[in-house]
């Protein structure tokens, strides 16, 4: 899991990187930009050393308050779904272990990421890899709620899987804005891309389906 301390990023593990990439790009992920920003993360930062290794290839790991890290892949597409633009304004509902956040944040957006676990959102607070992005403001909270104060946004990404699309987060999306959303039950969902439209209308498109942890009401403070 996450260290407090620095670690290496060696020459094998940067090429190993480098062979993940090319399995995304393989498996479909066109956004050049999307894979600059993949490229330029250690994944093996956010987890144990004993998984260096494993931490390129492209599957899911377990992290703390059991949850997990998702598979490269599903951050991926996730986040080039989102069509991200430099300055965007993003709220991300579930940090995790924080890598898909600093995806998000290497990519040049400002980013708001809300966690309910306090274990992880403690531990995530003395990751010494964060430092490297002073654009990424965390929050400990309710996801369902979002983050009305600072709204609106122009993006919203949610990494876990909601039982329904939390109104209170179409709220605070920005006409023309996009969120992308992992809808369902039991583990298995439909990822679905929501358009907001300026008349305020809203539209919905189907991109596959996915097996996320799920979206859970208000905040753990174990």
């Amino acid at each position: 899991m996450l260290h407090t301390k620095p670690r290496e990023d060696t020459y094998l593990q940067k090429g190993m990187r480098k062979q993940l990439i090319q399995v995304l790009r393989d498996k479909g992920i066109k956004d050049e930009r999307v894979l600059a920003a993949m490229d330029a993360i250690p994944r093996h930062f956010f987890l144990d050393p004993a998984f260096e290794r494993q931490a390129y290839e492209d599957r899911a790991f377990p992290i703390s308050a059991g949850q997990t890290i998702s598979h490269p892949y599903t951050v991926a597409y996730q986040t080039q779904l989102l069509e991200l633009k430099k300055f965007d304004k993003v709220l991300e509902v579930g940090t995790g272990s924080a890598y898909q956040a600093c995806v998000l944040a290497e990519m040049g957006i400002s980013l708001f990421s809300i966690e309910r676990q306090k274990e992880l959102y403690d531990y995530v607070g003395q990751f010494f890899f964060l430092k490297k992005y002073p654009n990424i403001k965390r929050f400990y909270g309710d996801g369902f709620a979002g983050l009305p104060s600072y709204a609106p946004f122009d993006k919203i990404l949610i990494t876990c899987g909601a039982p329904f699309v939390p109104p209170k987060l179409i709220d605070q999306l920005k006409p023309g804005g996009i969120m992308v959303v992992p809808v369902g039950e039991d583990g298995q969902q439909k990822m679905l891309r929501i358009i907001k439209y300026n008349e305020g209308d809203i539209g919905q498109e189907y991109m596959g389906d996915f097996s996320f942890v799920p979206m859970l009401e208000g905040k753990n403070s174990r």
